[in-house]
């Protein structure tokens, strides 16, 4: 079962294991705020797996609000901002490392993006801080890929065969995205690659930019024309577009 919180923040329950992906647990980060209401905090994670360091992705409230002794999995390059937050159960990890949370493995996959920290508004570039991004291949009872951030990449089709679900963003935290992600169009096309059975489109209405006055109807059509375009190039998939709080089993 999965339950997609809002922005890249899943939960996955997965052969006795409960895993959260890029938790963002408040109303405002930055210069975003949250459009929809949050739902219940999850509770009883096992581990967090955190695509990349940026402010959207990576969120040390947000994690500290689960305990600084979560277990967290995080890109190679990125645990020492956790660790300067008091995290203390920080697993760094590069592409094609994986983990194992009881009977459940983790491998960490390539994503095509740029996943290095800055600090928006801040005086100063903070520097490289911060690693690549990844993705992550789930691997139980049923085979689940979280995408984080990516755009379509040589050795997608090759990424998971016979996947049960993917979780794929489909648009970003404004009224554009650039380059180094999925809009609904190249999220299709990914699809047509990876062959999944279902696919859950994230990363879209969740946040918007403080200035941007967006309409429910804009929020939803990124989910929306995602589920058009995967019609006429994935027929085969189970598209389910869900509501912040809302789950499905797959």
């Amino acid at each position: 079962m999965v339950t997609w919180i809002g922005h890249s923040t899943v939960l996955v329950e997965l052969g006795g294991v409960r895993l959260l992906t890029d938790p963002v647990l408040r109303g405002r980060v930055a210069q975003l705020r949250r459009l929809p209401a949050l739902g219940a905090l999850p509770a009883g994670v096992d581990v967090v797996l955190v695509s990349h360091a940026h402010f959207d992705h990576l969120d040390p409230p947000s994690l500290a609000r689960l305990g600084r002794d979560q277990r967290i999995v995080v890109p190679e390059g990125t645990g020492s901002t956790l660790r300067r937050h008091g995290f203390r159960r920080v697993d760094q990890v590069r592409a094609g490392d994986e983990v194992r949370i009881g009977a459940v493995a983790v491998r960490a996959t390539h994503a095509e993006h740029a996943g290095h920290r800055f600090a928006p508004f801040a005086r100063r570039w903070r520097g490289r801080e911060g690693g690549v991004a990844l993705g992550y291949v789930i691997a139980g009872p049923r085979l689940v890929y979280f995408a984080g951030d990516t755009d379509l990449f040589a050795g997608m089709a090759d990424l998971a065969p016979g996947l049960s679900l993917a979780l794929l963003p489909v648009s970003g935290w404004g009224p554009r995205v650039g380059p180094g992600h999925l809009d609904p169009l190249r999220a299709a096309e990914a699809l047509r690659l990876l062959r999944p059975e279902v696919a859950v489109p994230i990363h879209w209405g969740t946040f918007a930019p403080l200035w941007w006055r967006a309409a429910p109807g804009d929020r939803v059509e990124p989910a929306l024309a995602f589920r058009r375009h995967a019609h006429d190039l994935a027929p085969s998939v189970d598209v389910r577009v869900l509501a912040p709080g809302d789950r499905t089993v797959f």
